[in-house]
């Protein structure tokens, strides 16, 4: 799921050649073509591989357009997802007045696990998702592991380094422009509504979900109780609270 480029699932398909594999972009096919100068779309498409331009994974209807693939997949995967800039300070303003950059995000990633088990994974598989994500800022601040899948039948089995030299070809790119994203290091978090015994002993639980710290901003263990005090009164962990609030806020408006 948008593969700016199609970088990463060109690598899919030359690499590892599932027997299903289908691409989806948020541009338009023109837009690729006009953004990314080094793009796989052609490549792809002369391998008949399914590509699904102007893809939105907000939007039901998007992921109706799998049409005879419904139910088909056993994972899906989003590679460092991220909304896209409002363009102009005005822009910016006029969207975030009510709704912050990081419940934007959260959001995009909460109906990404939503809508990828109504639609897309096939129950008697696996049921996978899989999202990769940097640890740094602003995307740890997503609590991706914590409450972004409220609501969701999905739970979190917990997460594993992403290697980016398994993906010959693949390249980050910004989500705005033509540009290659620095190589910070990645985490990939997995979702299902199963449990798989194979695969948990590839995957780790971060220490900070352990008791004894705080999940939010990822401190621990506190030495002594004035020192979880004094966290829990400080201004970033403040700060954390208020995301979370309206992380919370979000939910309950979309499920209302």
């Amino acid at each position: 799921m948008g593969d700016g480029d199609l970088s990463f699932s060109n690598a899919l398909h030359q690499h590892l050649k599932p027997s299903l594999l289908v691409a989806s972009t948020f541009d338009d096919a023109a837009t690729i073509e006009y953004k990314y100068q080094d793009n796989a779309l052609s490549t792809l498409k002369a391998n008949k591989v399914t590509v699904l331009n102007s893809f939105d994974v907000t939007k039901p209807h998007c992921w109706q357009n799998l049409n005879v693939n419904l139910h088909s997949f056993d994972v899906v995967i989003f590679q460092f997802p991220l909304v896209p800039a409002f363009v102009g300070r005005e822009a910016f303003e006029n969207n975030t007045q009510q709704t912050s950059m990081n419940v934007f995000n959260r959001a995009l990633l909460h109906q990404f696990i939503k809508y990828a088990n109504e639609y897309a994974l096939n129950p008697n598989g696996p049921m996978l998702c899989y999202i990769t994500s940097k640890d740094v800022k602003p995307y740890r601040e997503w609590n991706i592991e914590g409450s972004l899948n409220a609501h969701l039948n999905a739970e979190y089995l917990g997460q594993m380094p992403f290697d980016i030299s398994r993906f010959a070809g693949y390249k980050i790119r910004n989500v705005d422009r033509d540009k290659h994203v620095k190589d910070t290091s990645g985490i990939t978090y997995v979702f299902s509504p199963k449990q798989h015994s194979e695969l948990s002993c590839h995957l780790t639980l971060p220490h900070y979900l352990t008791p004894n710290h705080c999940p939010l901003c990822r401190v621990g263990p506190y030495m002594a109780t004035e020192d979880e005090n004094k966290h829990l009164n400080a201004k970033k962990h403040q700060q954390m609270l208020r995301l979370e609030h309206d992380w919370q806020q979000w939910l309950n408006a979309f499920y209302a």
